[in-house]
């Protein structure tokens, strides 16, 4: 990966081309078919809230229109109203979506699922409109753009220079639940396409880049990606799509995991070997990215960040009411440290890490993955640095996660794992991540009330895994 190639898109401007009053014509037209279609959608992030509007970003035809298919990429903003509309503090930020509409005149039988709707007026009246990337054809057009460095309209295309892919490769969607789309080309490269966009550099982006250049081979390095203009702010471009290499054949840490709990296999050395790769991740970035100490103000401002955290999944689940004094109390312990001198140094993490951000290889080795952090919470706020405890809470959570999934609930393989993958990343890295109990305990709960909110929101059945994490961590053991 050359430097040039890794500076090159979080530095430069985009140029955002004025939006013509055409293709508000065509957004007006469009409008009560993503209405419909949009909140429909698992990556659609303000569920819950009405769509009362859009407001159009860009336009582009990344295949004219006038074909069959044709191919428009779009950037729309949603208007939603703020639910309670009482709510105190500033109102949420407008989300934008990125979306890829195939256009035929008529559907063949093998997109029918794809369908969203038919145009009623406007430019593309009496045309089918569908989900893009179900698209063989569409989503192969897609990588063959990426291949050519250069803009169109408002997107920008980059690739890593000393990188070759072949032609011709059949893509296919990944059906795993997730809050993005991903397409695999043949087995030899994914495409992650980010749904809810924000201005800046997505750290998906930003942190492989980084490691790519520190030689780093826990993370498989970018090959390409996609970026589109800002009209708010040039220098902030919206992160649209990365491309990387396929890992085929390799196993999901998750099912992994779950597999060892059904079949009664021990997991403790894959887990003491992940602590290890965590650990080299976590070394790389700090090699290679800014690092900063933690005192009293920034202990103090972590502490209301996550009391915050806490205070806003109160009002919406709550469950969580009883529990929240103890939960506090994790909190308050963090600014009780942060007053008896420095506290910790603070790096770039991974932000959400746990099994299913892991993948481990046909050779035995893991990889870390999906660098993007926590959807739910601002990206100002996911690139900014963090103790490495975030991600062992994030991991060890994550094995409490699978153990509860087996039934009966197995908390002895959950202790195991946990002690076993602290012990890999202290082997690694030279510190034991237990030595700092109060941040670890901190971070853990922290991650435990995102999970209770995030539950209750998408999958309500559950519920009750985090739930049991509350309980115990609201009564801290001595």
């Amino acid at each position: 990966m050359s430097e040039a190639a890794s500076a090159s898109p979080l530095t430069s401007p985009l140029t955002s081309p004025p939006v013509p009053h055409a293709s508000s014509a065509l957004l007006a037209s469009l409008a009560p078919l993503l209405h419909e279609w949009l909140p429909r959608q698992r990556w659609f992030a303000g569920k819950g809230r009405p769509v009362t509007g859009f407001t159009l970003v860009s336009a582009t035809e990344l295949l004219p229109l006038t074909g069959s298919p044709g191919l428009l990429h779009l950037l729309v903003r949603t208007q939603q109203p703020v639910v309670p509309p009482q709510s105190p503090g500033p109102p949420p930020p407008v989300d934008c979506y990125q979306v890829f509409l195939g256009v035929r005149r008529s559907l063949p039988p093998a997109l029918a699922p794809a369908l969203i709707g038919r145009v009623r007026e406007g430019p593309l009246a009496g045309h089918t409109l569908y989900e893009g990337l179900a698209d063989p054809k569409l989503a192969g057009l897609l990588l063959e753009r990426l291949r050519m460095p250069g803009t169109l309209g408002s997107l920008r295309f980059s690739k890593d220079p000393d990188a070759t892919f072949p032609t011709g490769l059949t893509a296919r969607p990944l059906t795993a639940e997730q809050s993005n789309s991903s397409l695999v080309y043949g087995n030899s490269y994914i495409l992650k396409v980010f749904r809810r966009v924000h201005p800046g550099a997505n750290p998906d982006l930003e942190l492989p880049l980084a490691l790519a250049h520190e030689g780093c081979a826990r993370v498989p390095a970018p090959v390409a990606w996609f970026e589109g203009a800002n009209p708010d702010d040039l220098f902030e471009p919206f992160t649209l799509g990365l491309l990387q290499p396929f890992l085929d054949g390799a196993q999901d840490g998750w099912q992994l995991a779950l597999k060892s709990l059904s079949i009664g296999w021990e997991f403790a050395p894959e887990a003491r070997e992940l602590g290890q790769a965590v650990a080299e991740v976590h070394t790389a970035l700090a090699g290679t990215l800014p690092t900063l100490t933690l005192g009293r103000p920034q202990a103090e401002v972590v502490a209301d960040r996550m009391t915050e955290h806490l205070e806003a999944a109160v009002q919406a689940v709550p469950a969580l009411l009883p529990y929240a004094p103890g939960l506090r109390s994790a909190f308050d312990a963090v600014r009780e440290l942060g007053a008896a001198g420095p506290v910790v140094t603070a790096q770039r993490v991974h932000g959400d890490l746990h099994l299913g951000q892991t993948l481990h290889g046909r050779d035995g080795e893991w990889s870390v993955i999906d660098f993007e952090g926590e959807p739910a919470k601002p990206i100002t706020e996911r690139r900014q640095p963090q103790p490495v405890v975030r991600d062992v809470a994030g991991m060890l959570r994550s094995f409490d996660y699978a153990a509860r999934m087996n039934q009966p609930w197995n908390p002895a393989w959950a202790d195991r794992c946990r002690t076993a993958f602290c012990e890999g990343y202290a082997a690694a890295s030279g510190t034991d991540p237990r030595e700092q109990p109060v941040l670890l305990r901190a971070y853990e709960t922290d991650k435990a009330v995102y999970e209770v909110l995030y539950e209750a929101r998408h999958r309500p059945d559950w519920l009750p895994v985090p739930m049991a994490a509350v309980q115990r961590l609201a009564t801290p053991r001595p």
